[in-house]
């Protein structure tokens, strides 16, 4: 009796966790919206985990720039972009490390890595104001010591010669249309971002917290292909920030705003889409 018993509760033990056809469309786990963050949080300023996780966005952004500036020199110096890995290389590069970077850096402070997606997430209420800000300046100083590390291998002279990658308008192209193509590539980077963390999203489907990083990664090697003609490929101000201080020449400079408010506008188009358009937030009845 015993062991027909336990036959029985072995065999309801394990429910199916997908269902298969219509039933799927039926059978979604319970989601409620989360609150949004408050502007000011005090009390962050008393925790552990709000440092670490700054921390982490220093030392993300800092082996970013090291690796894609490192990648970008070392196509300059080519006689030719044959007998390098070429601008699919550097794209890659970029793509590569942000997704590594993310999935290392997700639980810890959210794997940001850039201030526009900190921005972006921050108008949406994901984080406060006190967050954002650190996350920010943190990114910002893992930028320019990683382009110094750059400098500090490659010396002076190469350095200088190859314009340590930092980002400027090419030739050909107006300013207008540097901004245009920061303000689509960054909409492309966090629209992504946005769909790629959705929480209900995540409640409904259990494989997509685990692929976040690949989609990600994937935008930024996508949008680099199109857009370094252009610009470089800034789509990450802390990014730009970095490699113009430390390459430090009026052209870099000239250029520098295009690269804070094509980004920063882009993030708030993509997060005014996602929020409002996408998800329609603001028109969902509240309890």
């Amino acid at each position: 009796m015993e062991r027909e018993e336990d036959v029985k509760v072995g065999a309801n033990k394990f429910s199916e966790r997908h269902a298969l056809g219509t039933g799927a469309q039926s059978e979604k786990p319970e989601y409620k919206e989360a609150p949004p963050a408050p502007l000011f949080e005090p009390g962050e300023l008393k925790s552990w985990s709000f440092y670490r996780a700054g921390i982490a966005e220093f030392v993300a952004t800092f082996l970013f720039l090291y690796i894609t500036i490192l990648t970008v020199m070392g196509v300059n110096r080519s006689p030719s972009k044959c007998s390098s890995v070429g601008i699919q290389g550097i794209a890659w590069s970029f793509g590569g490390m942000i997704f590594a970077l993310v999935y290392c850096t997700a639980g810890i402070s959210g794997g940001h890595i850039n201030p526009a997606v900190t921005f972006g997430l921050f108008l949406a209420r994901k984080l406060s104001l006190t967050r954002a800000v650190f996350y920010m300046v943190m990114q910002c100083l893992g930028a320019i010591c990683g382009a110094g590390v750059v400098k500090g291998f490659e010396g002076n002279a190469r350095f200088e010669m190859y314009k340590g990658g930092a980002n400027m308008v090419n030739h050909g192209y107006s300013k207008g249309d540097g901004l245009g193509a920061e303000i689509v590539g960054t909409f492309v980077l966090v629209y992504t971002v946005f769909s790629a963390t959705d929480a209900k999203r995540n409640a409904r489907d259990s494989h997509v917290p685990i692929l976040a990083p690949l989609p990600i990664g994937f935008a930024v090697f996508l949008v680099h292909l199109a857009t370094i003609p252009i610009t470089g490929t800034g789509i990450n101000p802390a990014r730009s920030l970095g490699a113009a201080i430390i390459f430090n020449r009026d052209h870099a400079w000239n250029d520098q705003w295009i690269f804070w408010v094509g980004p920063f506008v882009g993030a708030a188009l993509a997060a005014v889409y996602h929020q409002i358009v996408i998800r329609a937030i603001p028109f969902k009845s509240r309890p």
